[in-house]
């Protein structure tokens, strides 16, 4: 992970030593530090419903079906605002209000999520939170390019989104609010989710400068409201696709393999945290581990082999019988997986179009994963956990990673070094 000293003092692109003096390697970590915060707990919030389910299920006698419901409502909102918001960010080349805003919206919601009374009130309140976290990770992702070294362009993302979000959105989010819903109740959980989201806004309008960017100076966004020339383009349409196996089954399995935890496997409540906090760790070391990789090799083999990784995770807790700290080991190595992220929702999606609509790319990756596996695979694994038991669940959450891993077959190479290199080589044969 990048460091004070690890960092060079090579200038990031469009961005100059500001004025309390950083210079661009330092600002370039202060943005990693307060973005990565910033994200790791705009997932907190979101993944707050997933680890008090059980006792909001309880208190209000939801179903499978509507836990489900209650989270792909959130995926339903989060896939618009993604696109729309991060489109319109693209073209008026402005990131920061969209970014400040969002932090406060969802935390305002993380109070609302505590004061629901039933079903209605719940999805009510997890919908407006939708809309205002979609956006998120890719204006997140388009602050943190402008402000990164080319050299750390992945490595920073993956910080971003699988480092700070799994160990914050997870880990934390696990070990926290269960023991908070424990010793109080769940509504008290969901308001101190909402604290530092506030917190956060402040410190990045104070500290985060609004970056250059491509559309400022007169390239804008091009074709209609809906993406089709976007998807036109091959490693779009494909990371789309990746997108929706990898997100259904994350959504699916982060909703569900707690219940199957606590349910099933028959886990009391700080034994199944534990494990969850544990497996909350190993996205962030996957994140390092293939944004290194791919830095070195490509994006593409990396890409391929961690999607296919993350069906072990359902199918250790179906058939392996041993301890639950060996169950935890599975899991945990099954979720470094999740270090894909990064690389198909940003850095792929940004090396195909360009910087000056790279959240606009990266809201489509994002809102076909979440309208598709994110919305309909929480709903339909409750269904088929209220007819035919929890199993299915998890059946369909790795049925879902195996399409992800197929899809990433097939995307072409982006990183730069990489196609230079294989230039180099055509040039010299």
């Amino acid at each position: 992970m990048a460091t004070g000293s690890a960092l060079p003092t090579e200038a990031a692109p469009g961005h100059t030593p500001d004025q309390r003096g950083l210079s661009p390697a330092g600002y370039e970590l202060r943005v990693l530090v307060l973005l990565g915060l910033a994200f790791g707990f705009a997932y907190f919030d979101r993944m707050a419903l997933t680890f008090l389910a059980p006792f909001v299920q309880a208190d209000l006698g939801l179903s499978n079906e509507e836990v489900g419901w209650a989270n792909s409502g959130l995926s339903l909102t989060w896939a618009l605002g993604a696109y729309l918001v991060g489109r319109w960010s693209d073209s008026i080349g402005r990131r920061k209000p969209f970014l400040i805003g969002a932090l406060l919206l969802f935390s305002i919601c993380s109070v609302l999520s505590g004061l629901a009374w039933s079903f209605g009130t719940l999805v009510s309140a997890r919908l407006i939170m939708g809309a205002a976290e979609g956006p998120f990770l890719p204006i997140c992702l388009a602050i943190m390019a402008g402000a990164s070294a080319p050299r750390r362009q992945a490595l920073n993302a993956g910080i971003v989104q699988n480092v700070f979000g799994p160990i914050v959105g997870t880990s934390l989010a696990s070990y926290a609010l269960v023991r908070i819903a424990a010793a109080y109740d769940w509504h008290a959980a969901f308001y101190i989710a909402g604290i530092p989201g506030l917190i956060l806004a402040v410190l990045i309008w104070r500290f985060v400068d609004e970056p250059a960017h491509p559309a400022a100076t007169g390239e804008r966004p091009r074709g209609s409201l809906f993406p089709t020339e976007l998807l036109a383009q091959r490693n779009i349409l494909l990371c789309s696709l990746v997108s929706v196996g990898a997100v259904g089954s994350i959504v699916v399995g982060s909703i569900f393999m707690p219940l199957y935890l606590d349910g099933p496997r028959g886990y009391d409540d700080l034994t199944w945290s534990n494990v969850m906090a544990v497996v909350g760790i190993c996205p962030a070391v996957g994140a390092v581990v293939i944004a290194l990789i791919s830095d070195r090799i490509g994006r593409k083999p990396p890409l391929i082999a961690f999607a296919f990784l993350m069906v072990l995770a359902p199918a250790a807790l179906l058939w392996f019988q041993g301890s639950v700290q060996w169950l935890t080991v599975l899991m945990f190595v099954s979720w470094m997986g999740l270090g894909t992220f990064p690389l198909f929702m940003g850095v792929i999606p940004t090396e195909t179009v360009g910087r000056a609509q790279a959240a606009t790319a990266m809201g489509v990756v994002v809102m076909i994963g979440e309208l598709t596996g994110g919305v309909f695979g929480p709903p339909l694994a409750g269904r088929l956990a209220d007819s035919f038991g929890l199993d299915f669940a998890l059946y369909l959450q790795g049925g879902l990673a195996l399409f992800a891993g197929v899809a990433a077959l097939f995307v072409r190479e982006t990183n730069p070094q990489v196609l230079a290199r294989r230039g180099g080589v055509e040039a010299a044969a």
